[in-house]
């Protein structure tokens, strides 16, 4: 017990001296400002060569940077009615995007994405706004298989050529791999909460996929028509006009069905039914972005979407 205590002891002291050392630093440098004075920082690692930069150098040595998710939380102010951003009510620490209208797009592989949800860890998971060309979800088989971890065809695609031919060096180093939920789901459900367990009941460990059944549903804005599976289909024609990532389109989700060939699609006329996996759909692929990307511009709207850099 005593060794613990003075480890602890130490451990507070040093904890103290490093932060009088950023504060001491950052104060001699800035009471003695001068047009003609140069800072030589060769042997720090910095690169500053006068005073104010040597002074935000050392500034952001002492105060870590805000992680990504915080920055936009700092930037965007949630809501409980309408368009914007929510708080999760089913996963503690997410925030999704909900309604039609959203300042959501974030510029990523320059090219238009938009923000799905907020993480717990300050990640930030984002879909590709405009579809990729027809493909396969899986082609195994006279139905495919509706396994992604096994890996589903398209599973190959998206971690394979895709990620390295397409995405370019910069996207892929603002990636980071994460557990994805790919459990199956009850067909026609009317207990969201539930469909959330069951997507979560099995995981696969990647960077590159698709977003699941349950986020789709919670992008609309009308959750009391449109927040379950069931309710979804009843009334597809108007929940379709509550939500921002419908897009005139047919595109696969990763959720596949409880049986062993079935994926859900978001289909073009609002509908979120299943069909076999070796049945074609587009595609919009979803990553999570580091929590230690910074935010430098943008105001997350289609004109002047968020920009990111490293």
């Amino acid at each position: 017990m005593k060794k613990i205590k003075e480890f602890v002891k130490q451990y507070m002291i040093g904890l103290i001296l490093s932060f009088l050392v950023c504060v001491v630093t950052v104060s001699a440098i800035t009471y003695f400002p001068s047009n003609q004075t140069t800072y030589d920082n060769s042997n720090t690692g910095m690169s500053s060569t006068n005073v104010q930069d040597a002074v935000d150098e050392l500034y952001n040595v002492c105060v870590p940077p805000i992680p990504l998710g915080d920055q936009i939380l700092e930037k965007v102010s949630t809501v409980i009615t309408g368009n914007g951003l929510y708080e999760d009510i089913w996963e503690s620490g997410r925030y999704f995007y909900k309604g039609i209208n959203v300042n959501n797009y974030i510029k990523f592989n320059n090219e238009a994405w938009r923000i799905v949800s907020i993480e717990p860890d300050k990640t930030v998971k984002i879909m590709r706004d405009a579809v990729l060309p027809n493909r396969n979800w899986d082609s195994s088989g006279s139905y495919g298989n509706n396994n992604w971890a096994r890996p589903a065809t398209l599973n190959t695609y998206l971690n394979g050529s895709y990620l390295t031919g397409t995405l370019n060096a910069t996207a892929q180093s603002q990636i980071v791999v994460k557990d994805w939920s790919i459990g199956a789901v009850t067909a026609d459900n009317n207990d969201l909460k539930e469909q959330i367990n069951e997507e979560s009941s099995n995981k696969w460990n990647g960077k590159v996929a698709l977003i699941t059944l349950s986020e789709y549903l919670r992008s609309n804005s009308n959750q009391s028509s449109c927040g379950t599976h069931s309710k979804s289909q009843d009334n597809y024609s108007s929940c379709k006009n509550t939500t921002w990532m419908y897009n005139d389109e047919t595109w696969f989700t990763l959720s596949p069905r409880d049986d062993s060939v079935s994926v859900y699609r978001v289909n073009s006329n609002g509908r979120t039914n299943s069909n076999w996996a070796n049945i074609s759909n587009f595609i919009r692929p979803s990553v999570y972005l580091s929590s230690e990307l910074q935010i430098v511009s943008g105001d997350g709207s289609r004109n002047n979407p968020f920009q990111i850099e490293l």
